[in-house]
């Protein structure tokens, strides 16, 4: 979908957030949203692809003097779909703001008109972007979250794990507050084996899964996954928790959020009383203790 077909998604939403029309109570504090702006500075060797995807939105409850802590959220869609600028993608970024944060929810190049590892570096150049520029939009770099949901949720566990495209930045995995994936891939993804040319039934694990990377020393990290997930899914959630339990990790927690299919266990996070929420933003807090 072109920019300029999903500019107008996420302003309509706005426009209700403002004036109190949605689900988030017309009491709550108003947001003040910033749209598109390019995470990826130089234009220098950037395809016009990267140019167009490359690019987040920031939502930030109004009105606030303190430094806010930040959320960087990554859509889902399989990394062959997905948009920041979505309904359902822009609600769960504003209803995060409202709890307090600054979000940014990050677009990134899809596949197969980019291929692996490219959305991986695309989310690990926005987190480095929002580390740099949060305290001038009223959030603190020290304390930064990165969060995603399904494909989203993959990339969340890659940028922990492999420190590789985190350190191209001159970052490390550590440099984050916490990681909270939901329902992500934890073999190699999906996405990556139909670039390759492997059976979508064939699961690997190699250098782009998870689960190749399991450590002891990982970041303080969150693992949410659905009572009623996809195929699969809660089961690689649950294997990667026994492959970090079996290295000796004792810095993750892992949930069930029950009630909860594959795409409302992140889609619903945008619901005022969503447990899954809640589960995230007590994990955030325990952490900023």
């Amino acid at each position: 979908m072109r920019p300029s077909s999903r500019l107008p998604f996420a302003a309509a939403l706005i426009g209700l957030l403002l004036a109190g029309a949605t689900c988030i109570s017309a009491d709550e504090p108003a947001l003040t949203p910033q749209l598109n702006l390019p995470y990826k500075e130089s234009t220098t060797g950037l395809t016009d692809y990267e140019t167009t995807r490359c690019k987040l939105d920031l939502y930030a409850p109004a009105g606030s003097k303190e430094p806010l802590p930040v959320i960087v959220w990554f859509h889902g869609g399989g990394i062959t779909g997905g948009d920041k600028g979505s309904k359902d993608t822009a609600a769960v970024a504003a209803r995060l703001a409202q709890d307090g944060f600054l979000v940014a929810s990050v677009n990134y190049r899809l596949s197969p008109k980019a291929t692996y590892p490219a959305y991986l570096e695309d989310a690990a150049a926005a987190v480095a972007w929002v580390l740099k520029n949060a305290a001038a939009h009223g959030g603190d770099p020290k304390r930064v979250f990165v969060a995603g949901h399904s494909a989203g949720g993959y990339l969340t566990t890659m940028l922990a794990l492999d420190a590789r495209y985190l350190g191209r930045h001159n970052l490390k995995p550590e440099d984050i507050r916490g990681y909270i994936p939901v329902a992500g891939q934890m073999i190699t993804h999906a996405a990556v084996r139909a670039e390759r040319g492997i059976e979508k039934g064939t699961m690997i694990v190699d250098e782009a899964a998870p689960l190749h990377h399991v450590r002891k020393d990982i970041p303080p990290m969150l693992i949410l996954y659905a009572e009623k997930d996809m195929a699969m899914r809660a089961e690689e959630n649950r294997f990667f928790a026994e492959a970090l339990t079996s290295a000796g990790c004792k810095s993750f927690q892992i949930q069930q959020v029950d009630g909860h299919d594959h795409g409302g266990v992140g889609n619903r996070m945008a619901d005022a009383d969503d447990t899954g929420r809640a589960m995230m933003i007590k994990f955030i807090r325990e952490q900023l203790k």
